[in-house]
């Protein structure tokens, strides 16, 4: 018989089991399943959104009360032997009834639960309870018994198989969440079912691509079963065993093409079907290899050596039940845009849906899969290390199909906490994780998922033996920019492999506005509240250092703390990029927001592109142009030649130019040419009234000699043209023609209507020279406005107030 799957997502309702703040109603609050406490509670209007002004500080009790949800429905005999309760994800702690019976227990986010309940159900109506433990009392207790470790906040996420960051972090706020926060059903068999597939694509010593299957069975007998498994027109029978539970086959598939990352070709991806008797399990999968030169750190798909432009991944809601999957696609289709190959999701997180993964496959994004663990010690001792155990398990095989998973990593920071942070004092013995980054994960990856390269954690050297921080081997995190010195200290040592690194800016105007009711300027109590890294305006206004004016507005503070922002991470990126092949890799902290706040991100909590953004897009390019120790570094990480003739001039800040130099280039594909610097072009007579301009088919370069504090940057002087679009979707077009230099024109149509976007950003003018911006979601009463502050900016702006 064909098993029977019965989804119990209706009905729910939710109660707190003890007094809370707000006055809940007798019956309970209606539930949404998949959910969490917090989205049910504001749904009802019992709650404040978290998100807004400071509303947060008053919602800590939620994570401290225990809550039941609770269902009716309706069963009824439907021929089968077997009938399981499945639950996708529980978070966290948790108590399953059915029909008043306890069935299971639960204390683990990151896993799923199934649990035989056909002898309880009853003909007519059931009733189905999960009881949630407050995270805090089961963590809190946890900690009192093992005792406290170290780690970079002051909660107890390391006790509990949790997404660490629901516990609050420098750019998240603390809502810890309960709640069915993925699927539930029945699911009804008979004889014998499908448990589990693990369907890996990759290619064999001869580079033929292959699928090696392994299935795993629940049955009533012993004897033995026949399965099939079809891919890419290649089909094969096999069998498991007389007892067993599970069999493995492997399929050469030599028709199969090979799947890439975007950046270096297509992405062919497979149907798979495993049938066994009448229950089928249909997944998909491309064939490709991965291979991983540890000192090096350098990323190989294909046996190709990839230079990683990459991006980190956090959580994109506090509440990832309201992440659907068209808001993952608008998020990765922006990393594509900015030109992005590989997203790191990092260990303070989840592992993500399997839409997340099933996108990244489909668009060519390579993605760094962290276990989730971060910035703490974390206990080896039971219950947790059985927890890791599990949930390590089940996710390997889940994600397993993924050609866009590349990389295994076991840790955030810890490795780095425990030999610099101090922790070894504060432990006094205790357990912190080595024995999971360097014995049970590697055991489990080898014997589970061995296509994939595993890394114990980063930063890391590939030692425990070696400072974490090498930077002539492996992975370093490059945390004294944005902490401690100017950006430009990006650039005083070449690194391996860059996995993260960053520089605050604010979100967008119309996402502060939308978030904070009160006045927006930095030091404001609600905006305050939207900046969660210690003492980070300080660090905002500091990092504008000589490279910057200091602000006197807050529109003016708001415009050179984004472009600061987006100034810094470009200038590491050329740095890394420029040494490549020695360098292979870049992933920026951070791609994304869980909400409106001042961060790392180059797409803000309400999905806007800050500046960052557009200037991602243009150091991560596949052509770039970088200025580096007294010579220009042309990088072309493309399939082709680049060649041409290179113009270098150096020019007056009116456009003069006072010196010109021709050659002939050549950048072979996926390399860098270092082009000396002329002392003409090198060496200018007056370096505050000069600039530097180098040009490669339509590639141009434009680098000044000195800090714009120090520049004698002319009053802006320009003419703007605003059009309405056409059929294109283009709502208005914004002519800018330069009557002067100016420096870093960006236009922030949001300013006048939150749905606008603009395509284009930090473009510099010469004199003479014309840059169009394309508006697209405005509906504007005054469209001109579009041609002055507060929406278009340049660095000029500073000279004449």
């Amino acid at each position: 018989m064909t098993p029977r799957h019965l989804s119990l997502h209706d009905g729910w309702t939710l109660t707190a089991d003890g007094p809370v703040p707000p006055a809940l109603p007798a019956g309970g609050v209606p539930a949404a399943v998949p959910g969490c406490v917090h989205t049910d509670l504001l749904a009802a209007g019992l709650i404040d959104d978290p998100y807004l002004d400071d509303n947060e500080e008053r919602l800590g009790w939620i994570g401290r009360t225990d809550w039941t949800y609770r269902t009716d429905f309706a069963w009824a005999a439907d021929g089968h032997e077997f009938t399981d309760l499945c639950f996708d994800g529980l978070d966290t702690v948790a108590t399953v009834l059915l029909n008043g019976t306890r069935i299971g227990s639960t204390a683990n986010q990151h896993r799923s639960y199934r649990f035989p309940v056909r002898p309880l159900l009853r003909e007519g109506t059931n009733t189905l309870v999960v009881r949630f433990t407050a995270p805090y009392t089961y963590a809190e207790a946890l900690r009192d018994k093992l005792g406290d470790r170290p780690g970079a906040y002051a909660e107890p996420y390391a006790f509990i198989r949790k997404m660490a960051c629901n516990f609050g972090w420098d750019w998240g706020p603390t809502l810890v969440t309960s709640g069915i926060w993925r699927p539930v059903a029945l699911e009804s068999w008979t004889g014998h079912r499908i448990a589990e597939v693990k369907a890996v694509g990759d290619l064999d010593g001869d580079g033929v691509p292959r699928l090696s299957l392994t299935l795993g069975v629940d049955r009533a007998g012993d004897g033995p079963l026949e399965a099939s498994v079809e891919v890419a027109g290649e089909r094969a029978v096999f069998t498991v065993p007389a007892g067993e539970d599970r069999a493995a086959v492997t399929l050469p598939v030599p028709g199969a093409a090979r799947w890439w990352p975007h950046s270096h070709g297509e992405q062919p991806l497979y149907d798979v079907t495993v049938r066994l008797g009448e229950d089928a399990w249909n997944g998909r999968t491309g064939f490709r290899g991965v291979g991983l030169e540890h000192e090096a750190f350098r990323i190989s798909v294909n046996d190709e050596p990839v230079f990683v432009r990459g991006v980190n991944w956090i959580p994109d809601d506090c509440f990832p039940a309201r992440v659907t999957r068209q808001r993952i696609s608008d998020r990765l289709d922006q990393a594509i845009a900015a030109n992005v190959n590989l997203v790191r999701v990092w260990g303070g997180g989840l592992y993500e849906s399997d839409d997340f993964y099933e996108l990244c496959d489909e668009k060519g994004l390579l993605v760094w899969q962290d276990f989730p663990f971060a910035c703490a010690a974390y206990p080896e001792e039971q219950p947790l290390y059985d927890e890791v155990a599990a949930e390590a398990r089940e996710n390997l095989v889940r994600l397993a199909p993924h050609p866009s998973l590349v990389l295994w990593c076991g840790n955030n920071e810890n490795l780095e906490g425990h030999a610099d942070w101090g922790w070894q004092e504060e432990l006094e013995g205790r357990t912190w994780g080595h024995a999971y980054y360097h014995e049970l994960l590697p055991a489990l990856c080898a014997e589970t998922d061995p296509s994939r390269p595993y890394w114990p954690g980063s930063p890391y050297s590939g030692s425990p033996e070696l400072p974490p921080q090498d930077p002539t081997r492996g992975t370093v995190h490059l945390w004294d920019v944005w902490n401690r010195v100017d950006y430009t200290h990006y650039a005083d040592t070449a690194h391996r492999f860059v996995a993260e690194f960053g520089f605050q800016g604010p979100p967008a105007h119309a996402t502060l506005r939308r978030a904070v009711s009160g006045p927006l300027s930095p030091g404001a109590p609600l905006m305050t509240h939207h900046q969660k890294a210690e003492d980070g305006d300080r660090k905002l206004l500091e990092g504008l250092g000589a490279h910057l004016p200091q602000p006197v507005s807050f529109d003016d503070w708001h415009w050179l703390t984004q472009l600061n922002q987006a100034r810094a991470v470009a200038f590491g990126i050329r740095h890394f990029r420029s040494h490549s092949p020695y360098c292979m890799g870049s992933i920026v902290w951070q791609l994304n927001d869980c909400w409106p706040v001042v961060s790392w991100a180059a797409v803000d909590g309400d999905g806007r592109r800050k500046p960052l953004w557009y200037a991602l897009r243009a150091v991560y390019a596949d052509r770039l142009m970088a200025v580096r120790d007294g010579a220009l570094h042309l990088v072309n990480d493309s399939p082709l030649v680049w060649e041409g003739a290179l113009r270098l001039t150096r020019r007056s800040l009116d456009g003069t130019v006072l010196a010109e130099e021709t050659s002939a280039v050549a950048t072979g594909a996926r390399g860098v040419t270092r082009v000396p610097l002329p002392p003409a072009i090198a060496e200018p007579d007056d370096s505050t009234r000069e600039v530097l301009v180098a040009e490669l088919g339509d590639l141009r370069a434009v680098e000044f000699y000195e800090e714009d504090t120090r520049l004698a940057l002319p009053p802006a002087r320009y003419d703007v043209t605003v059009t309405q679009g056409d059929e294109s979707g283009i709502g208005y077009r914004v002519t800018v023609t330069a009557r002067t230099l100016l420096r870093d024109l960006a236009l922030f149509p949001d300013r006048l209507d939150p749905a606008a976007e603009v395509d284009d950003m930090l473009v510099t003018l010469l004199p003479g020279e014309r840059a169009v911006f394309h508006v697209t979601g405005a509906v504007l009463e005054d469209p001109e406005a579009l041609g002055s502050r507060p929406a278009l900016r340049c660095v000029n702006d500073l000279v004449d107030g």
